[in-house]
């Protein structure tokens, strides 16, 4: 059998996203879930960790990592839906992310160990923790999709992501890159400086209202760029 060639680079689904997203923004419900119980956990996180001097809040963390991982697995469902012209509502959504709920979540939490074991590892030996985490990151930007849409649990959808990126690493790269940009530069960098008068309540309501936008948008190209990996046979 001939070997089949690396899907290009599809910077036009970027764009498309855009319309998109207006049309449906229903698809930014379980992120703006994910980013007000962000704000809230912030909030009272300090009442549980202050008495025993901050520790407990790593935990924190994690959890909240664990619900922004789900409900935006439940965001890529719809998008994936809308990309190939179902219906796409929240309901449908909703629907099958709760059934997928188990394997979402265990993919998750793999993803999430699999980074920290890396960034841990690597910082015996200073900065190279940090690109040791990203580059595990990187391999892995797959797995919510494939257990999102493709339905796989646990280890087969980071075993999935893994293949995924081997199969299309430039189109794998820009996605890395446009994630990055957004959810790490854009929103935490580049907005505070627009919300330097603002209350810090409202401030952290709009950063939350901002990582939301950034989700939802983001779930149709991580939808569409799993969708060309995974069901045209690249694996």
């Amino acid at each position: 059998m001939a070997k089949r060639s690396s899907p290009g680079i599809d910077l036009a689904m970027y764009v498309r996203a855009l319309p998109l997203l207006a049309r449906h923004p229903s698809v930014m419900v379980m992120p703006l879930l994910a980013a007000v119980i962000d704000v809230l956990v912030d909030q009272a996180m300090p009442l549980f960790t202050n008495p025993l001097g901050g520790a407990g809040g790593g935990l924190f963390q994690m959890l909240v990592q664990l619900v922004y991982l789900w409900c935006f697995g439940v965001a890529i469902i719809q998008a994936s839906n809308i990309w190939r012209s179902r219906r796409g509502s929240f309901d449908e959504a909703w629907e099958e992310g709760r059934v997928k709920f188990g394997g979402i979540l265990l993919a998750a939490i793999g993803f999430q160990f699999i980074v920290w074991a890396a960034s841990y590892i690597g910082s015996f030996v200073g900065a190279i923790g940090l690109l040791l985490g990203a580059v595990a990151a990187f391999f892995l930007i797959y797995t919510i999709p494939a257990a999102a849409i493709g339905g796989m649990p646990g280890s087969l959808a980071i075993s999935a992501s893994i293949r995924g990126v081997r199969a299309a690493v430039p189109a794998s790269i820009v996605l890395a890159i446009v994630f990055f940009a957004l959810w790490y530069f854009a929103v935490p960098v580049l907005l505070p400086y627009a919300l330097v008068n603002l209350s810090p309540l409202v401030w952290k309501l709009v950063i939350a209202a901002a990582r939301a936008l950034v989700l939802g948008y983001l779930a149709f190209p991580f939808a569409k760029q799993y969708d060309d990996v995974a069901f045209r046979g690249y694996w």
